[in-house]
């Protein structure tokens, strides 16, 4: 090579290797001091873009275990409820059993309906305070129409009808994201008790016969309402299945977001100790390489 003074191509190769060298160990400071093998979009464009999905999934999945979560705590208010409702209707039937013998003149019999009224009218009340973050729970509000239950849900007002909607998926299809839960109209005149007086069966004890055929009515509400209880309870079943479901597969998308994210911590501080040692490198040799050109003087003094 020639001995030149013009141009120091030395210095300039060092000094390229240098800012190669500079430039490495910051990315590899930029990835220790994140934890990401990520950290924009010129790191990896298409990992970045896996990543967010990703990442957009696994918070949509923890939010579907918490809406899950909701929709337990709302059953079991309500089992709650009917479980009080239960304990009114066996009372009932034990008030109607009681009535139904000969023993009693028609003025007892009188007393005794005036406490299944007001049981019935307690079921009432229970049914139409039982809420759940201001949503009527038993008071009809959730039943469903017939036919295909979610064509009567409407989710399209301030307030939903029909059904209620839960939903705990990442997209929106009826048969993975979402499904749900109807309960039936759990009020006295619905279970067909307590009506007052009247012909219809369950509606008083006030006379014997009324009894007697308030006995196979009381039977009936109580089948309705362990129907409801029987479905909120395999609704619960179903939910706390889908938990677990929704916890696990939130945990395998934040490890493959992981792996595609996180930093190497072994592989990228090896990285950072080859560029250190190459940066201060380039450095002694960029300053050997500025002095070349003094070799020159030598020969012209």
């Amino acid at each position: 090579m020639a001995l030149i003074i013009n141009h120091n191509l030395n210095a300039m190769d060092a000094n390229r290797n240098l800012s190669n060298a500079y430039s490495a160990l910051g990315t590899s400071t930029k990835r220790l001091s994140s934890g990401l093998r990520i950290t924009t979009a010129a790191d990896d464009a298409a990992g970045l873009a896996i990543r967010e999905l990703m990442r957009s999934d696994v918070s949509s999945l923890n939010q579907g275990v918490r809406n899950a979560n909701d929709a337990i705590s709302m059953i079991q208010t309500a089992d709650g409820a009917l479980s009080v409702t239960d304990e009114k209707l066996i009372r009932m039937k034990e008030l109607a059993t009681q009535a139904a013998t000969g023993t009693y003149n028609s003025d007892q019999r009188l007393i005794i309906d005036s406490e299944y009224q007001a049981m019935a009218s307690e079921i009432t009340r229970i049914a139409s305070a039982t809420s759940f973050n201001g949503i009527h729970l038993l008071n009809g509000n959730l039943s469903a129409g017939p036919g295909d239950i979610g064509q009567y849900h409407q989710g399209s007002a301030l307030v939903s009808t029909g059904p209620m909607k839960i939903h705990f998926g990442t997209a929106n299809d009826c048969t993975s994201d979402y499904y749900y839960i109807a309960i039936g109209n759990s009020t006295a005149s619905a279970l067909g008790v307590g009506l007052g007086s009247g012909a219809v069966a369950g509606a008083s004890i006030s006379t014997q016969a009324l009894a007697q055929v308030a006995l196979d009515a009381l039977g009936a509400a109580i089948t309705s309402k362990d129907k409801i209880r029987a479905n909120l309870g395999a609704m619960q079943n179903r939910l706390s299945n889908t938990i677990t479901n929704l916890t696990i597969q939130s945990q395998n998308t934040q490890a493959a977001e992981s792996q595609i994210s996180d930093v190497d911590v072994a592989s990228e501080m090896t990285n950072y100790v080859r560029n250190q040692i190459l940066t201060q490198a380039a450095v002694s040799m960029l300053a050997q390489a500025n002095s070349l050109p003094k070799m020159a003087l030598n020969l012209m003094g």
